[in-house]
């Protein structure tokens, strides 16, 4: 078994397409075909069962996974990085995240790799977006809140950030003037989207419910910190949002009763992309420049 046809078996086996894999690894999908009966010859069992949407793995082909696991992922990586560190590399890299973390966080944060040499190619996306973005090799790296459960996805924590619940001072002294609940529920509330992920888990953590719907959501979070100034509502943001308005006054933070919760923030990368020198390093600088 060579080293090419296992990573050719893992990314077959994680995108359950002969195609898919092929794009992935930029060969040939009879290559590919090649590379996996080349596998299941050595093996005497066969790996995939193909079907009309792609390929279904077998018994044996999950054992063989499992015995793999994150193995030759790590071992590419580490020859890429050190690949990296003895040349200097040029090339393009694809960024995404959402765009108020993109805008705030990450771009002030983008010169060691400017420094290398890299062009870099921005994208706007949230967590769903980001992860296709990811499998579909648009993008090479990404930044998010939310930790990935595919298998094809790694991930480095970054660090994290206190979610805090604020209003203008005179909206907050109004509030605080009546039971937290209760001033919740009477006044226009703002979030990312429906689901309301940063407002959810903060009213959760603090035992609260609100049950009407937030009277402006918009997928960037500096839209909805405008209007926060203006007086027009309450909202939960994380705390480097609104850290210098607090700090200027024109924004306040609303007492949590029982905890100011945390929101986490992660580097995400496709698997197989780190077989590129450019990519493991661009990781590398990065999840160094965004540590928290």
């Amino acid at each position: 078994m060579s080293l090419l046809q296992l990573r050719t078996f893992m990314e077959v086996y994680r995108r359950r397409s002969l195609s898919d894999a092929a794009r992935a690894l930029a060969i040939t999908q009879p290559a590919v075909s090649q590379h996996v009966a080349s596998l299941e010859a050595q093996l005497g069992h066969p790996l995939f069962e193909r079907h009309s949407r792609g390929v279904r793995p077998t018994a044996i082909a999950d054992d063989l996974a499992a015995s793999i696991g994150s193995s030759l992922d790590t071992a590419e990586a580490a020859l890429a990085s050190a690949r990296a560190r003895s040349v200097r590399l040029s090339g393009t890299i694809h960024i995404a995240a959402p765009s108020d973390l993109l805008g705030e966080m990450i771009a002030p944060r983008l010169g060691p790799l400017l420094e290398r040499g890299l062009d870099l190619r921005l994208h706007i996306g949230g967590r769903d977006a980001l992860y296709a973005m990811l499998l579909e090799d648009k993008v090479h790296l990404g930044i998010t809140a939310s930790q990935p459960t595919d298998a094809r996805l790694a991930h480095e924590r970054l660090g994290e950030e206190h979610l805090r619940a604020v209003a203008s001072p005179a909206l907050v002294e109004k509030i605080a003037d009546m039971p937290l609940d209760e001033a919740l529920n009477s006044f226009p509330y703002f979030a990312y989207d429906l689901d309301r992920p940063l407002v959810r888990t903060w009213l959760e953590a603090n035992r609260i419910e609100v049950s009407r719907l937030p009277a402006v959501t918009a997928p960037d979070l500096r839209a909805l910190r405008s209007a926060l100034c203006a007086g027009l509502g309450w909202s939960v943001m994380p705390g480097y949002l609104t850290e210098a308005e607090r700090s200027a006054c024109t924004l306040a933070e609303i007492r949590a009763p029982i905890v100011v919760p945390t929101n986490t923030f992660y580097l995400v990368w496709a698997r197989s992309s780190l077989r590129h020198p450019r990519v493991a390093m661009a990781r590398d600088i990065l999840g160094q420049a965004l540590k928290m």
